[in-house]
């Protein structure tokens, strides 16, 4: 199923806030946008209707001729930071308009935000899948490890997903109908309940319901 509109923003940490009860919120703070429309992509031409959004200015210099050329149609301007949303109707918006926070959302509103998970690195399978691992007492000579990974007759190969030591994080995980706190326009910050995916300063998508 196709994402809906959006914003792109970049997380800058968790803070709380309280409601009228006087309850504490735990949320998360995201700088969103403005985001700069770089291409509209229509279903006569690409198969689908979207609008491809820049966010975080890059200076010129910064630039290879590429990016330079496709960035020349919307203004120009270059961006760190290139994702596309699917839209009803892309002719509804223009080559270098900008999108703003209070555009897309408001107080209130519930929307899936997708980022990538903190790298951790080569870990273990007790780190990475939980295992509870061997004894701990002295002699054991098993603590950490794996445990038998498959038989040597049949199948005679270790099956595909076995769980097993590895890369730990930097994965794409999307968290939905998180609620949306508080939005400060001339910032540029929304506050969202709950954790986000990802370290600060990385980038985050902002799906809307609607």
């Amino acid at each position: 199923m196709p994402k809906k509109n959006g914003i792109l923003g970049r997380k800058l940490g968790m803070t709380r806030v309280y409601n009228d009860l006087g309850r504490s919120i735990p949320v998360t703070v995201i700088e969103a946008g403005p985001c700069t429309v770089l291409q509209k992509k229509t279903a006569v031409k690409e198969g689908y209707n979207a609008i491809q959004v820049g966010f975080l200015e890059k200076k010129n210099q910064r630039l290879n001729k590429p990016e330079a050329g496709h960035f020349k149609r919307s203004g120009g301007t270059g961006f760190y930071h290139i994702r596309e949303f699917r839209v009803e109707d892309p002719e509804a918006y223009e080559l270098g308009q900008q999108i703003t926070l209070s555009e897309v959302l408001k107080i209130g509103d519930k929307v899936d935000i997708a980022g990538k998970s903190k790298g951790r690195g080569f870990q273990g399978v007790v780190k990475r899948h939980g295992f509870g691992g061997g004894k701990a007492s002295h002699g054991s000579g098993f603590h950490r490890a794996p445990g038998s990974i498959g038989c040597s007759a049949y199948p005679g190969r270790v099956v595909r997903g076995k769980k097993m030591p590895g890369h730990m994080g930097t994965d794409l995980k999307t968290l939905k109908n998180l609620t949306i706190v508080d939005i400060r326009e001339e910032e540029n910050i929304l506050l969202v309940q709950g954790a986000v995916p990802g370290a600060k300063n990385g980038l985050v998508s902002i799906y809307t319901k609607a």
